[in-house]
């Protein structure tokens, strides 16, 4: 293994989330350009917005799984390069087809380092430290949202400004590929491809030499790795239930608890409640920046506290802010009173969710299936959170129109409690616990019911 640190492993591991923030926020200024340029109509402007979460569910179904038969290092120097082609396909582009099939590869990309990235962060830290390295990634998810904020800010001003927009991300995906030939191969996938030399290398570099530590855990690698794969027959089995549970689960509470409907319609609900559109869009810049830090904050805490804990948390925080925020809207037409709690209740709601439901779901999804199928499992919760974030996506405009900002919110708020008995029934506490040791535990229960079953049997 080459000579570098783990803070360079961790920063360049994580830095496709940068660009999955920037790709997927950048649309919401660059889009007001071009709808006027290329003369775009509703269904047209709907598709240019959605066709990244077209390719993104794509890219996690497609590119994702691969992983687990060709490593996580390559698929992300994979990802670096449609990432790339992606921005610049879409800076270039003439006219809407060519726009659209851009913007589907860059969807690519991002859906396959939503599918990848945590699987590679949660497979290189040790256990004490996995929920904060493998939250890097959402801190990097909101970094990349708040570079898209600035950069539709700075370039609003040119008549070709959002190619400029689109095409900035080229930058970081050509980092991306440079920062990954020298990134190290995940030491689980190099232990179960037979290398054991490089992965014990690997592990002593991200255990800081510690030879004991590295001794144990290559020890509990090699029994995880001795269980061939069982692709979708071990998914869908017995065994892997729970775990799947809890990543389809998470990834579809994510998006129903309004997150990224609040996050890309802020500028929106900031002048339905009476700010100037200039400065909505310097609050959306704010937000951006408020998003930050908090996501900065949960990740120091992340291994302090307990994932279920902060799920929990999280729901009640953003439950009630949505309540208010509700409460807010209904009156903020004739009271700017109303107006300004609006505005709190809002901010307030992003605190909780860039603390707690941003970055855990990415860190479990990246922490609970088995190794010989991680790859397949973290991709299929990736598709399905693609595809939960979608159908809110397409379906809010509709339900904004039917029910009214003041209502739909408490929807939302509603699905917030939801998710606290979903977590407390279905959730298993992964904290402090190694990736074997999490494995070994579903193997050992799915024993312990086949066992059971042959009892009852006879």
């Amino acid at each position: 293994m080459r000579k570098v640190s783990t803070g360079f492993v961790y920063f360049f591991g994580a830095l496709g989330g940068l660009l999955f923030g920037y790709d997927t926020g950048v649309i919401s200024g660059a889009i007001l350009f071009i709808q006027r340029q290329m003369h775009l109509g509703s269904w047209q402007q709907g598709w240019v917005v959605s066709a990244v979460l077209l390719g993104a569910i794509l890219g996690a179904a497609i590119i994702g799984p691969s992983s687990d038969r060709f490593g996580r290092r390559k698929l992300l120097l994979l990802s670096a390069i449609i990432f790339f082609v992606g921005a610049l396909g879409s800076a270039f582009s003439p006219e809407f087809w060519t726009l659209i099939i851009s913007r589907i590869i860059l969807g690519m990309a991002v859906g396959a380092a939503s599918a990848l990235i945590p699987t590679y962060l949660a497979e290189l830290a040790p256990a004490d430290k996995r929920g904060t390295v493998s939250s890097l990634f959402q801190l990097m998810v909101m970094t990349g949202i708040l570079l898209a904020y600035i950069t539709n800010y700075s370039f609003s001003g040119m008549y070709t400004g959002w190619r400029w927009m689109l095409g900035f991300a080229a930058i970081p995906a050509a980092m991306l590929f440079l920062g990954g030939l020298i990134l190290p191969e995940s030491p689980r996938f190099l232990v179960k491809s037979g290398h054991m030399d490089q992965a014990r290398a690997v592990l002593e570099t991200m255990n800081k030499h510690d030879e004991q530590a590295v001794n144990q855990e290559v020890a509990a690698i090699q029994e995880s790795a001795k269980i061939v794969s069982g692709g979708w027959s071990e998914l869908f089995g017995k065994m892997v239930r729970p775990s799947l549970i809890i990543g389809i689960g998470l990834a579809i509470f994510q998006q129903v608890m309004g997150c990224n409907t609040v996050l890309y319609y802020a500028p929106t609900i900031f002048t339905d409640v009476g700010f100037g559109v200039s400065a909505a869009l310097l609050a959306h810049i704010g937000i951006g920046i408020f998003n930050v830090i908090v996501t900065a904050v949960a990740v120091a805490i992340m291994d302090k506290i307990d994932r279920k804990k902060m799920l929990n948390i999280g729901a009640i925080g953003m439950g009630i802010s949505l309540f208010v925020m509700s409460f807010g809207m209904k009156f903020s037409g004739g009271s700017q009173t109303a107006a300004i709690i609006s505005v709190i209740a809002l901010t307030v709601y992003i605190a909780f969710f860039s603390a707690t439901w941003g970055p855990v779901m990415w860190v479990m999804i990246g922490e609970v299936f088995p190794l010989n199928i991680r790859g397949l499992g973290n991709s299929f919760a990736s598709v399905i959170n693609w595809t939960a974030n979608m159908i809110v996506s397409l379906t809010f405009p509709s339900l904004l129109d039917f029910f009214g900002t003041g209502s739909l919110f408490i929807g939302y708020g509603v699905l917030c409690f939801l998710s606290i008995w979903f977590v407390q029934k279905k959730v298993f506490e992964t904290r402090n616990r190694s990736l074997e040791d999490i494995e070994a535990t579903l193997r050992e229960k799915a024993g312990t019911e086949a066992a059971s079953s042959l009892s009852t049997m006879k």
